[in-house]
């Protein structure tokens, strides 16, 4: 059995390709110092995507897919910097924004666990940014960690 790709799977093959990148601080959010590193995406087939990066925070990889059974785009992330292995969850928020939900380790360090949330905006083709957000015991979310790619 061959997947067949969807207009989604065509949406995530816009990040194959080489970029650059660079992190800044949001203020309260000072222990998540800025970083830059280059990352590198690949297709697996056409139906899933895997991005290699490397820079300042150590090694990653983000593996990303679409599920025409649930209607969901699908996939995990993981970093050389901690041991939590991070699956996300998420949908196209229009026509350039990609958000992926997640559960992660709290900011509060006391080993709970809080929910994720990564915004992938394609800017361009050429262009990309990350938006990384937290949900706090009253709802809110809050944005810690802005990344901008540029293609190489």
């Amino acid at each position: 059995m061959t997947a067949e790709p969807t207009p989604e799977h065509t949406w995530l093959a816009r990040l194959l390709g080489e970029w650059s990148w660079a992190s800044v601080t949001v203020p309260g959010f000072e222990e998540h110092p800025p970083g830059s590193g280059k990352e590198t995406f690949r297709s697996i087939g056409a139906v899933w995507v895997q991005g290699d990066g490397e820079g300042e925070y150590g090694t990653t990889q983000m593996t990303l897919g679409f599920d025409p059974r649930t209607g969901r785009f699908v996939g995990a992330w993981i970093g050389s910097a901690m041991t939590h292995l991070w699956v996300y969850d998420g949908a196209l928020d229009g026509d350039n924004r990609l958000q992926l939900h997640s559960v992660g380790p709290s900011f509060s360090g006391d080993g709970t666990l809080a929910p994720y949330r990564d915004e992938i905006e394609l800017v361009s083709a050429d262009e990309r940014v990350l938006r990384a957000y937290t949900q706090g015991a009253d709802g809110v979310w809050t944005h810690f960690m802005t990344t901008r790619y540029r293609r190489v």
